[in-house]
């Protein structure tokens, strides 16, 4: 995750320095709505990643750098829960935790984590079991792996690594793609997922791609997602709703569904509409501004809620950049209402069983915040002013931030007297002198209800002066190529020190995308030189740079910071065809060539050719590469600029219609034939329904995708309410021109479900009707007196018969019976017609 926002275009990068005389950072609470109050409940969990809220009220934080960390009763327990050995470059690290949903009676916990060695570097899911004579702890022997990932490849962003267990009693893990977007449909790949093992790490017998995969891949339960930092399941209803940051244009959040695809990378929020077989997302918001990243993701359905009642069962979730915090109402979950701003870096969101909701934020140092519901109520101090110290002659600021029912007053106070004029947040004496020294600090809020008295702050002031710090190397502007490894030294002096010792040096690397930044090397103390490697996969945007930052600090505590910036070399690559507007991929986002980037040297990128295409009314196949590479292939973004040409070659099967029913596709209900009462065709997305045991409607469409054709649509859960009831429902396609001399196919997809009463008189049909204006049954499945469960099914038809007329397609279900003594329902999905 990034840790900042910065909008520096980069021709203005220069070397930077930054004098930091203060001993703690300034804080920032966040605005809340009327009647709401916050009180931050711990700091200092430098880079947090996630959490979990315990039942007894524990809250368990994961920090990047492998400690989970434990907070009882409001207090940051100094040793950890566990610490594991962990790779952090990037977003690597341990970045999930989740509680057994048992917790009480078995405390397990279940942590994410990269492996710290390589090859292969993996990421992993561990469980540990709490220590009988110290729940605070880990059994130290208690360790167990549940499952190891795929390998990780050398980009070090898109790791996802959110764990919650789900309303079935399975473990559900949220994959990255690991900067590879073709990872997130491929099933031979646990990287872009949703997955999905028991608690014990072995893989439930219902997961839906069991029969398509192998090994560790038979955990995937859903697929299509970037890079899904957090997700959260609804304790009531079972419902999931799953966050995946986006690229360049839209935040989702998703509907977990099992073997859902959401699309990625062939789709970012609801863009492009009606691709076949996507399930597209209930909500989305711009990545612009400064919007940058989705995170954090609780439902709020707490053991005592204590927030106003409609609140029950809305979601939380927020943007990393921003800072903004929002909720989704059910049922649908699709509008967002605002709920809190100002937060620093948020990363996670939950719920404890009081009622209150906590945020986890990387701002300031690593801090967690506790919300309550208090309407109509004195000021609550949410952080208070922090002893300062400084040199003389510098300025000193103290900050507060409370919160509770506007408007909020300020009046800071020195030794407890009022200080004239400071009537803000924050108060700055603009240069100090050695009779400021001792001084103690305080601020008394007010509002309308009542007021809050802040502790005091002390304000030290120091003869000495401030240390100075220097990088030798590299210099400021340096240029990279992906891949390349960059030796870092430095130097630093104090006026009082003298030459300061490596012991007081911290070094940091900082990637810095368009207007927001990613982690590369964490903080690295001790040393005085060094190296680092820029990544050669992940982000593949141009305007991105790498900040080397050195922080040195003197024995009184006064530091100084400096950095350099070291900026990309690029090269403009263009990808064209030999037919126009051909279709291609890059980084399987789909392009129409000619399609020119600009991108960093040494980056690699994959480039690939759909196959077939149709283009002017042909059906192309790849042929070759100009490069000599497969139809999909990587390629190192080169040193000069460079155009790659995708030859396609006539020939192959040609598409005369599809429809997804993703959008409106002109279909009708066919004039004069309906004689149901009932369950009459509808385009929609299904819900679940079942009856003695029978699952009469799937829970989504063809694919896991969101529409498709539906008789009992309006049914919701209740089964034989809008079944399909004394006859017939017959829906009709647009008309289809069918070539001569072709041989002609139709594809589709469909269910037929039924109870035991039903009879050979009940059945699922296609029809086709040519030239001559008589209905043709090509396609038929009867029913029988059993009980059948709604599976989707693949058929084909020839229509060769039909080549040379222009014809139309009738999809029609029927119960036969008068008395609505059965229940009768069926769908179609993904209908296509193919000439070859």
């Amino acid at each position: 995750m990034g840790i900042q926002r910065t909008r520096r275009a980069l021709q203005r990068v220069a070397l930077g320095c930054i004098a930091s005389l203060s001993l703690a950072a300034v804080t920032h609470a966040a605005t809340l709505p009327a009647g709401f109050t916050e009180t931050r409940v711990a700091s200092g969990i430098a880079s947090p990643t996630s959490m979990a809220v315990a039942p007894d009220g524990r809250i368990f934080v994961t920090q990047q750098t492998g400690a989970l960390r434990v907070i009882r009763d409001g207090v940051l327990l100094s040793q950890p829960f566990v610490t594991l050995s962990t790779n952090t470059l990037g977003e690597r690290g341990l970045l999930g935790v989740a509680l057994d949903p048992n917790f009480a009676t078995t405390p397990y916990v279940y942590l994410y984590y990269t492996s710290p060695t390589a090859p292969p570097r993996v990421n992993r899911v561990v469980r540990f079991t709490a220590s009988a004579s110290n729940p605070d702890v880990a059994d130290a022997s208690s360790a167990l792996q549940l499952i190891e990932l795929s390998a990780l490849s050398t980009a070090y962003i898109h790791n996802g690594g959110a764990l919650a267990f789900g309303a079935d009693g399975k473990l559900y893990i949220a994959t990255g793609d690991n900067s590879n977007s073709a990872n997130a449909q491929s099933l031979e790949t646990t990287h872009g997922k949703l997955l999905r093992i028991n608690p014990d790490g072995s893989i439930p017998e219902d997961n839906p791609f069991l029969g398509q995969t192998t090994g560790v891949n038979q955990a995937i339960w859903a697929r299509g997602l970037r890079n899904p930092y957090t997700f959260a399941v609804d304790p009531s209803t079972g419902r999931i709703l799953v966050n995946d940051v986006g690229q360049d244009a839209w935040e989702e959040v998703n509907h977990g569904i099992a073997g859902a695809n959401f699309g990625w990378p062939q789709t970012e929020g609801f863009t492009p509409g009606g691709v076949a077989g996507v399930r597209y997302p209930v909500y989305v918001y711009a990545n612009a501004g400064t919007n940058c990243a989705i995170v954090g993701a609780a439902f709020y359905r707490p053991a005592a809620s204590s927030f106003p009642a409609g609140y029950a069962g809305r979601y939380f979730f927020g943007d990393y950049c921003t800072g903004f915090i929002r909720t989704l109402a059910p049922p649908g979950y699709s509008a967002a209402t605002a709920f809190a701003s100002g937060v620093a870096a948020l990363v996670d969101i939950d719920v404890g069983p009081d009622g209150s909701l906590y945020y986890l934020a990387r701002g300031n140092g690593g801090e967690l915040y506790r919300v309550q519901y208090a309407a109509n109520s004195a000021p609550s101090i949410s952080e208070q002013p922090v002893s300062v110290s400084v040199s003389a002659g510098q300025p000193a600021t103290f900050t507060v931030s409370a919160s509770g029912v506007q408007p909020l007053e300020y009046q800071w106070l020195r030794n407890g007297a009022p200080i004239s004029g400071a009537t803000q947040s924050s108060y700055t004496i603009q240069s100090t002198t050695a009779a400021d020294n001792g001084a103690q600090i305080s601020v008394t809020v007010t509002n309308p209800f009542g007021s809050a008295t802040s502790n005091s702050a002390t304000l030290t002031v120091l003869s000495n002066g401030v240390p100075s710090a220097t990088i030798s190397s590299p210099v400021s502007g340096t240029l990279y190529r992906g891949g390349q490894t960059f030796a870092f030294s430095g130097s630093a002096t104090d006026p009082e020190d003298g030459a300061l010792p490596a012991a007081a040096f911290t070094w940091r690397v900082d990637f810095h995308h368009d207007d927001h930044t990613h982690p590369h090397m964490p903080e690295t103390s001790g040393i005085a030189s060094g190296s680092f490697t820029i990544a050669d996969r992940g982000e593949t945007s141009a305007n991105v740079f790498y900040r080397l930052i050195l922080t040195v600090r003197d024995s009184e505590g006064l530091t100084n910071t400096t950095f350099v910036d070291i900026l990309p070399r690029t090269s403009v690559v263009t990808l064209t065809s030999n037919i126009p507007n051909a279709q291609l991929t890059l980084d399987g986002v789909p392009v129409t060539a000619p399609h020119a980037f600009t991108g960093v040297e040494g980056i690699v990128r994959t480039i690939g050719a759909v196959s077939p295409q149709i283009s002017n009314g042909v059906t192309y196949q790849f042929g070759s590469w100009s490069d000599g590479g497969a139809q999909t292939h990587e390629i190192t973004t080169p040193t000069d600029d460079t155009t790659y040409t995708a030859t396609l070659q006539s020939g192959g099967q040609s598409a005369l219609f599809e429809d997804t029913f993703e959008s409106a596709g002109g279909w009708i209900r066919t004039p004069g034939v309906d004689t149901a009462t009932t369950g009459l065709w509808q385009r929609g997305d299904p819900q679940p329904t079942a009856q003695n045991g029978v699952t009469l409607q799937p829970d989504s469409c063809a694919g896991g995708s969101a529409n498709c054709m539906i008789t009992a649509l309006q049914a919701g859960v209740n089964a034989g309410v809008y079944d399909i009831d004394n006859g017939l429902t017959s829906m009709q396609s647009p008309a289809i021109a069918l070539p001569s001399g072709r041989t002609i196919t139709l594809s589709f997809k469909y269910f037929l479900a039924h109870i035991d009463t039903a009879t050979s008189a009940d059945y699922f049909r296609v029809r086709a009707v040519g030239s001559d204006g008589v209905p043709v049954t090509v396609f038929t499945k009867t029913a029988a007196s059993s009980n059948v469960g709604a599976v989707w099914r693949s058929p084909s038809v020839n229509l060769s018969r039909f080549a040379g007329q222009t014809i139309t397609l009738r999809f029609e279900a029927c119960d036969s019976q008068s008395n609505g003594g059965t229940v009768i329902e069926a769908g179609f999905d993904d209908v296509a017609v193919r000439a070859d």
